[in-house]
């Protein structure tokens, strides 16, 4: 996990100071505990989580939102306030800060959707396949949110239909029995010619220091 958060370092910003790391994948993939562990290896990074932009009545209708928020805060090297929003309540809470910090992530379904992308300094994505997501994702809240689910997974469908993320994604976030291991994505810069660079030396170096392949994180 060290050797990526390294490598997220180095990457340019991407909006203001900051170099905003998107992590998507389907509803129950795991998104939120790697955002947490990675956060943690980036020294306590700061944690958008979109479950707190999206709503009942938004499930993916809150690009506004974020962009007035969060992201022209952040382009202007200022500190972002956003509304939280309670799923039990119905209803959106008092603003809460988002510090501007070096690496910011953001996690949720749609983190990579075309309109954020040209903010992102990365994409990830993590893989694993819709149905089993949401099977996990349904076993984890319960049979009394089975009819929310049923309409998610409706909604769900429809956007990644209309507006893909994965094919966007430069790393693949594979979660093991211990730890994750991290992939070049669809969008991965391509592997260099080795028929080219073979006499010249070592290849170089993949996005920001890994050579093709990726670390497993433990």
């Amino acid at each position: 996990m060290h050797d990526l958060a390294a490598r997220l370092r180095r990457l340019p910003p991407s909006v203001g100071p900051v170099r905003l790391i998107g992590v998507d994948g389907h509803a129950g993939s795991g998104k939120s505990t790697f955002a947490a562990r990675l956060a943690a290896a980036l020294d306590g990074a700061p944690v958008l989580h979109l479950d707190d932009i999206a709503s009942h009545g938004q499930l993916f209708a809150w690009t506004d939102r974020l962009m007035t928020q969060v992201i022209e805060p952040l382009a202007r090297g200022e500190s972002a306030r956003y509304t939280p929003y309670d799923w039990r309540t119905r209803a959106f809470g008092a603003p809460r800060p988002l510090p501007t910090a070096p690496v910011v992530l953001i996690e949720g379904v749609g983190a990579g959707r075309r309109a954020l992308r040209p903010y992102l300094a990365g994409l990830l994505w993590m893989e694993l396949p819709a149905e089993e997501a949401w099977r996990r994702g349904r076993s984890r809240d319960g049979a009394g949110q089975q009819e929310f689910w049923d309409d998610w997974v409706h909604a769900e469908r429809a956007h990644f239909d209309a507006d893909p993320s994965r094919p966007h994604a430069e790393l693949l976030v594979l979660q093991k029995p211990e730890g994750y291991e991290v992939l070049p994505g669809p969008a991965a810069p391509p592997e260099p010619d080795h028929s080219a660079t073979e006499s010249e030396g070592p290849s170089p170096m993949w996005w920001g220091g890994e050579e093709p392949g990726g670390p497993t994180c433990p």
